[in-house]
């Protein structure tokens, strides 16, 4: 049971038929990508321009307490914007001088457009080169999309890079080759690869976004990038443009999965077996034993992903071949094969894909297979808990640090633990009839 399937060219799903619908979607909203980012880029603020719904949004999900200084904000559009009564552009002009004059440490501003904003075709874009011209040389101001009308929430995270990757310095044609990691990752995960790296002698290694927009990384032609997030498609396009290069490998979720994307950056600065063996061994054998007691409680157990993060694959690539779990059905928002190559051919034959949603199709066919954990975002939640369906929320997968072979068993508990809940209702349901039974007896003696 603790072993791992070798990845094999005639197995897995590389050529599997896919399942496509185009139909009613259930979906988060893409601004909730600034609750991770405004934490990873320390001197950044995201001031999103959208109604009291979006600024109710972001506050509930960041749990901010009210004497807090976020680095993100809501500019509010109100019935007399939305009546064309007052000048949008003016008003918005306004509450960004205000809080420049109010936050001197901001660097970056990112201006973020949502439903309310793009109802009313706020050109945002404009707005940010209009401010950069009076804020020139003191804070730099940018604009991207977070609108909940994006395919999956976690496309706010992509969309914000992607609007960076354009002011990004440029390589020397004769610098040597670079790896940049790209993605945003916890402090301590970033931490963490960045030691695996160096142990293996490899130096020229930046992280994307960085942690300060003073840092920024250089890009170019000797640029490598290796994707640390799987929906980041539209930077992966922005860096291409740039002349950085993919470097294919696996996603760093579980011990194989985080094993693999680390020899992918080893073999292309050439790193020797012995080396790679010798820096990430103790690593990866001391994650399998955190996982060894996820195993039991894991293993043989049933689980659907329906389309919410894009992490659908890799976690079930990690589910199915490390911890034993059977797959029945794996959706995803979008399935972008390039980047997906390696997870789609390590997936156990026979898997159940599907792109896109139908949401009511996909509930008839997952409560035809009653799966034992069901992967799904919120507004599904509650209903399938209701039928008696145990449920794994999407976003606490985006929202937790479960990169890397120290999170490892971290991601195994956000699966247990489910079981591991219903376990203890069972047992306390049990010992309340228990308990009442016993006072039923004493009552008629």
């Amino acid at each position: 049971m603790n072993a791992v399937i070798p990845i094999q060219a005639d197995i897995g799903c590389s050529d599997a038929p896919v399942l496509r619908e185009r139909g009613q979607r259930e979906v988060f909203c893409g601004l909730t990508g600034i609750i991770w980012m405004h934490r990873k880029i320390q001197d950044a603020f995201f001031l999103v321009v959208g109604s009291r719904t979006c600024a109710h949004l972001i506050q509930s999900a960041a749990g901010v307490m009210i004497f807090a200084e976020p680095r993100f904000a809501t500019a509010i559009i109100d019935e007399r914007d939305l009546a064309g009564i007052a000048d949008a552009n003016e008003e918005l002009d306004r509450v960004v001088r205000r809080l420049l004059e109010r936050r001197p440490d901001i660097k970056m501003l990112f201006l973020v457009g949502s439903c309310p904003s793009e109802v009313i075709k706020l050109d945002l874009s404009r707005a940010a080169s209009r401010l950069s011209q009076e804020f020139v040389n003191k804070v730099r101001i940018l604009n991207y999309s977070g609108s909940g009308i994006e395919t999956t929430f976690t496309q706010g995270e992509d969309a914000c890079l992607a609007s960076l990757v354009p002011q990004l310095p440029a390589f020397e044609k004769n610098a040597p080759t670079s790896l940049m990691i790209v993605g945003c990752l916890p402090d301590v995960v970033e931490d963490q690869f960045a030691r695996h790296l160096k142990a293996m002698g490899i130096d020229n290694v930046q992280f994307f976004p960085p942690r300060s927009s003073k840092t920024m990384p250089a890009v170019g032609e000797n640029t490598r990038y290796l994707l640390a997030q799987p929906f980041l498609t539209d930077t992966a396009r922005a860096l291409e443009l740039r002349g950085a290069r993919y470097v294919p490998a696996p996603f760093p979720f579980g011990v194989e999965g985080t094993t693999e994307w680390l020899r992918a950056a080893a073999n292309l600065f050439g790193v020797t077996a012995e080396l790679f063996d010798k820096v990430t061994q103790p690593s990866r054998d001391r994650a399998n034993r955190a996982l060894d007691r996820h195993r039991e409680k894991l293993h043989g157990k049933s689980i659907f992903f329906f389309p919410d993060s894009q992490l659908e694959l890799p976690l079930a690539r990690f589910l199915a071949r490390e911890l034993g779990m059977k797959l029945t059905e794996v959706g995803t928002p979008y399935l972008h094969r390039e980047h997906m190559k390696y997870e789609l051919a390590m997936l156990p034959a026979g898997t159940s894909l599907s792109e896109g949603q139908d949401v009511e199709k996909q509930l008839d066919r997952c409560r035809a297979i009653q799966p034992d954990i069901v992967v799904c975002g919120l507004g599904l939640a509650n209903p399938l808990e209701a039928e008696g369906i145990n449920t794994k929320w999407a976003i606490e997968l985006v929202f937790s640090p479960v990169h890397g072979y120290e999170q490892s068993a971290d991601l195994a508990e956000l699966f247990a633990r489910t079981f591991v809940r219903k376990g203890k209702l069972g047992l306390d349901k049990h010992a309340s009839l228990k308990a009442t039974d016993l006072a039923s007896e004493a009552a008629c003696n």
